[in-house]
């Protein structure tokens, strides 16, 4: 690590090797005993701590940032019209009750595939990008987003990533989603927010003023940066609303901290447009800083992805590889159920 020159516009700066045996496949209970590596760049200084203790590293004054959305159900297992087996991944509504979903087997415009329930899925169109749009069907008749929500929560199952290595179960139901989801929209997990306990969530409540908003996180969260530029990357955007009390919030907050990647690109979407709602597509990195948000609680998130490049936009290339390093001695668990970083 420390022989390579690392440039913060190449993509392969961002990489690092993990040991297999440090991607967390499940949580810890209960989930506040989970490690938090703590960076305070003012004295330019790492603590070890546990999620636990949040509350003693975090300054006075501070609004709090949630975000609030719900994992669907979003993994369907199901049939060709040929007989073929077929896997197909929800990923966001469209207009007009269309759908972006991904699909894992070969399928054509005019392709209907079938699944339990009597659903069944009219492919429309293929996308470069292995995205395919498509209508959902239930008795031949379309089912508009609420409609396959309820669905999909009889049929489907939690997308778990695909680093996780296994198949969801029961548990993953309650361990998957935040302690305060409530709008459903998403296919992977604010897992920053999976930290919290009823009783750590109480005290920051107690003393802070904790406000929520909605990015639903899309399959694009995972996609790893193919470009060797990291600016060529073509970011994915994903839907976000922010009511009027978490707007007023952050127009007169005087600290912020963002828990989680998604609140962050939020919020900096937020005070660079001033749109309360729409598709954010914003992509944070060394020559993209972030303007609104002052602290950042987050996860360990994947070699070469955007999220490690939104680190790199808080505290630089080198210090974010440096960290992540650190963490990898004192053996933290990585990524969706791994522990936690607080930049202070």
């Amino acid at each position: 690590m420390n022989n390579r020159i690392l440039d913060p516009l190449k993509t392969s700066s961002y990489d690092y090797d993990l040991p297999q045996e440090l991607i967390a496949n499940k949580p810890l209970y209960p989930a506040d005993k989970a490690k938090l590596l703590v960076y305070n760049r003012e004295k330019d200084e790492i603590i070890h701590s546990t999620f636990e203790h949040l509350m003693d590293y975090l300054p006075e004054n501070l609004s709090v940032f949630l975000n609030d959305t719900k994992v669907i159900k979003a993994r369907i297992y199901g049939k060709k019209d040929t007989g073929g087996k077929i896997e197909l991944l929800f990923n966001k509504a469209l207009f007009m009750n269309r759908f972006l979903v991904m699909i894992k087997g070969k399928v054509n415009i005019g392709s209907v595939l079938y699944f339990e329930q009597n659903l069944s899925v009219e492919v429309l169109e293929i996308n470069e990008d292995g995205t395919r749009v498509v209508k959902f069907f239930q008795n031949q008749k379309q089912l508009d987003f609420l409609e396959l929500i309820d669905l999909l929560n009889v049929i489907g199952h939690l997308p778990l990533p695909h680093y996780m290595n296994r198949e969801d179960v029961e548990k993953d139901n309650e361990d998957y989603q935040t302690l305060f989801a409530k709008n459903y929209g998403a296919v992977a997990a604010p897992t920053a927010s999976l930290h919290f306990t009823k009783d750590l969530l109480a005290k920051i409540n107690k003393k802070y003023k904790v406000n929520y908003l909605t990015l639903h996180v899309g399959a694009g969260t995972f996609k790893p940066v193919d470009a060797l530029n990291i600016l060529d990357h073509p970011m994915h955007s994903e839907y976000f609303h922010i009511g009027i009390d978490a707007k007023e919030a952050l127009d007169t907050a005087k600290k912020t901290l963002a828990v989680g990647t998604t609140v962050t690109r939020t919020v900096e979407y937020y005070a660079r447009t001033n749109m309360i709602q729409g598709e954010c597509d914003l992509f944070l990195n060394t020559t993209n800083k972030p303007i609104k948000v002052d602290h950042l609680l987050t996860n360990f998130h994947l070699p070469k992805s955007t999220l490690i490049m939104l680190i790199a936009s808080f505290v630089g290339l080198e210090k974010t590889m440096e960290i992540y390093q650190e963490a990898i001695k004192k053996e933290y668990r990585f990524f969706s159920y791994g522990d936690g970083m607080l930049i202070i």
